[in-house]
């Protein structure tokens, strides 16, 4: 049996294979109010058909000026709630489990009037505007914002939350010394924002529900923070009550010296230090949309998990596809059985 297709358990949640499906942004939301749509049902739907074992819902924004474009998904209002229920219900019923990415863009929301982050650093490129500092108070109430925002994806019937943490958004901005030039506790502690996050999320969350958190484990511009950096953030964060990490890198700013390695695999070493320093499950992702390479990963225990991105957007029956390429038969919907045996 290959290991890619071994079931995975972590507190009540029980995939049936160790394929993920990435969040990535569908910059779909025609209306402008955050809700999903027939797309996003399609979107998702199709790919638990495809016999993926967990599916994260892109990035879903606190606030509608957290959102990176007004296109991007919300979460900030209980009248959300219906439109990601249909959803999750559908994706249950095709045997995959499906979580939430919790978000706000902060100094990269392109959108927003006025965007927020830690400190008045704009990032690099036309699109983005001088966010303005966020007051103790601002962040404060942005804490309170994700605790919502996980009660209502509790609401929704989702089976795990994935905070944002990685790719220059707005918890990483608070974990970086490159945009966190605050002068108060969130500034002398970095850690401090992503901590109060976890502990605001987890009060809403089940026990029993894991919470996830993406991370950069590597900044690419010049000055950024390197791993050891981020294993004591996820330290932190691991005591406050995260379950598993998804490891990424980069996406504070342009790469400087340290360029990333754009090719298959190349963030793996990220996970399976993490995996080792924190005695923590982990989820590689990046380019991992061959079958042999992704069996390695998890065969090889760099990682739990694997998270596909794009390949699922090329093929949104990649798990039934990797499943013939490693000999392990497929378990497609009887619908298409004569097909794919």
């Amino acid at each position: 049996m290959a290991q890619l297709f071994t079931p995975f358990t972590l507190k009540d949640l029980t995939l049936k294979n160790r394929i993920v499906m990435a969040p990535m942004c569908q910059y779909s939301v025609t209306a402008k109010d955050g809700v999903p749509n027939d797309w996003h049902f399609v979107h998702y739907t199709s790919r638990a058909v495809g016999g993926a074992g967990l599916i994260i819902i892109e990035m879903t924004d606190v606030e509608p000026d957290g959102r990176i474009t007004d296109y991007d998904l919300g979460i900030w209002s209980d009248d959300h709630i219906p439109a990601f229920q249909r959803i999750v219900d559908s994706v249950h019923q095709h045997d995959a489990k499906i979580g939430i990415q919790i978000a706000h863009a902060g100094r990269k929301a392109e959108d927003a009037a006025q965007p927020v982050a830690p400190s008045a650093i704009r990032f690099e490129g036309d699109q983005y505007k001088t966010p303005r500092e966020m007051s103790t108070d601002d962040v404060k109430r942005m804490v309170e914002k994700f605790g919502a925002a996980a009660r209502r994806a509790v609401q929704a019937g989702v089976d795990t939350i994935e905070i944002h943490g990685a790719h220059g958004y707005l918890v990483h901005q608070f974990q970086s010394p490159l945009t966190n030039h605050r002068k108060d506790e969130y500034g002398s502690d970095l850690a401090r924002f992503g901590v109060e996050v976890i502990q605001a999320m987890k009060s809403e969350m089940p026990s029993s529900m894991p919470l996830l958190i993406r991370v950069s484990a590597v900044e690419y511009a010049d000055g950024g923070y390197g791993l050891d950096h981020a294993v004591e953030i996820g330290r932190a964060y691991q005591r406050a009550g995260v379950d598993m990490f998804h490891v990424s890198s980069g996406g504070e700013g342009p790469a400087g010296a340290r360029k990333p390695g754009n090719y298959p695999g190349y963030q793996v070493p990220f996970a399976r230090e993490l995996k080792a320093k924190l005695n923590v499950p982990v989820i590689a992702v990046g380019m991992l949309d061959d079958a042999a390479l992704a069996e390695s990963v998890v065969a090889n225990q760099d990682a739990d998990l694997v998270a596909i991105a794009r390949g699922f957007l090329r093929d949104p029956y990649f798990p039934l596809h990797a499943a013939q390429q490693l000999r392990v038969k497929p378990v497609p919907p009887k619908q298409y059985s004569l097909a794919i045996r």
